[in-house]
């Protein structure tokens, strides 16, 4: 632990400014700064030296460690009964919206050429939610940093765009407080984006893009799931391949002669807190601590990332990436606003 120390430290201040700059710009959620002080902070000609150096094992442990933590207790923001609540048309819609982003996203950026799990990261995180999402499937898949902090990047700048855009949008679309909750919480990606996003249309909406966001969060597991198996069996190609266990895939760290496990333990802690969560045994003042545990692990962890994408590697590939991260709004926001239009 003495060498996750100074990281650690590091990591803690990030998420104090992060507080601080929430405190003082509501409209920017903590996670979102938190990813833009990580950057901010492996540039700066005085952190530098030490985010690269004596900092970077304590930041790559806040970055995998905590996040995983931070994904279980997401967990007890979820319950099951407010998912059926939804209705079936709203959660047969969400599916079509996370189904079209995943495919689309995947397909035009492995079209683009993108590096390593690059293509497979923004889709998740587009498709699900936002850095958390990206997070967690790239400890099943074994990514490797650089593509963590890139796709986590991209997906937080156009999360945040999304704050300021999608209000604007409201009246000229003719969506009510439900019709745009609902769009906000089916095409935005991070929690509290949605939040920040939603809460200009009123409590309506605030309450709809919620409950559909958390239905997208629901489907992590799934989908963390799918990719422990595929590179389980990409594992197994290889082996048959080459006579011994080779590389999962390009652009993946997973080492030789390991075999994920199908369902990630990090995972079924996320799906174990929503069914305590859905027995209601939990006090409301539990939950709340639970909940601000979670934001600042899940902080802690995306300034970590944040700390390892090197803005000169991105300038390399940033058309095809800022590319894919419009085309990949693009599906979203318009496969969720048609799925809205149908089902409400």
């Amino acid at each position: 632990m003495g060498g996750d120390a100074p990281g650690l430290l590091l990591a803690a201040l990030g998420v104090a400014a992060a507080i601080a700059v929430h405190a003082t710009v509501p409209a920017v959620p903590k996670l979102t700064a938190a990813v833009v002080l990580g950057m901010a902070a492996a540039h700066l000609p005085g952190l530098r030296p030490v985010v690269r150096g004596v900092a970077r094992p304590g930041l790559s442990t806040a970055g995998k460690r905590l996040m995983r933590l931070g994904i279980v207790l997401l967990g007890l923001k979820l319950s099951l009964g407010d998912v059926i609540g939804l209705g079936w048309a709203t959660v047969a819609m969400v599916l079509a919206v996370v189904a079209a982003t995943f495919t689309g996203t995947l397909w035009l950026g492995r079209r683009l050429g993108l590096p390593g799990d690059q293509p497979l990261l923004v889709a998740t995180g587009y498709s699900i939610c936002g850095a958390s999402a990206i997070g967690a499937v790239s400890q099943a898949a074994g990514s490797e940093e650089e593509d963590v902090a890139a796709s986590v990047a991209l997906v937080t700048l156009c999360g945040t765009l999304a704050i300021a855009v999608l209000p604007l949008l409201q009246q000229p679309l003719g969506l009510g407080e439900v019709e745009f909750g609902r769009w906000v919480g089916a095409s935005v990606h991070d929690v509290g984006q949605v939040v920040a996003t939603a809460q200009t249309g009123g409590a309506g909406a605030l309450r709809e893009a919620v409950l559909v966001k958390l239905m997208r969060v629901v489907l992590l597991a799934p989908l963390v799931a799918g990719v422990a198996v595929a590179v389980r069996r990409n594992l197994r190609a290889g082996a048959a391949r080459a006579g011994t266990v080779g590389a999962v895939s390009a652009g993946s760290s997973v080492k030789a002669g390991s075999r994920p496990p199908i369902v990630p333990l990090f995972v079924a802690g996320f799906l174990a807190m929503i069914v305590l969560r859905t027995t209601g045994v939990l006090p409301e003042r539990v939950l709340g601590l639970a909940g601000d545990a979670q934001e600042l692990l899940l902080a802690a962890a995306l300034f970590g990332l944040g700390s390892a994408v090197h803005l000169p590697t991105m300038v390399r590939t940033g058309g095809r990436i800022a590319l894919l991260g419009l085309g990949s709004w693009v599906v979203v926001a318009g496969v969720s606003y048609a799925g809205v239009l149908i089902t409400t």
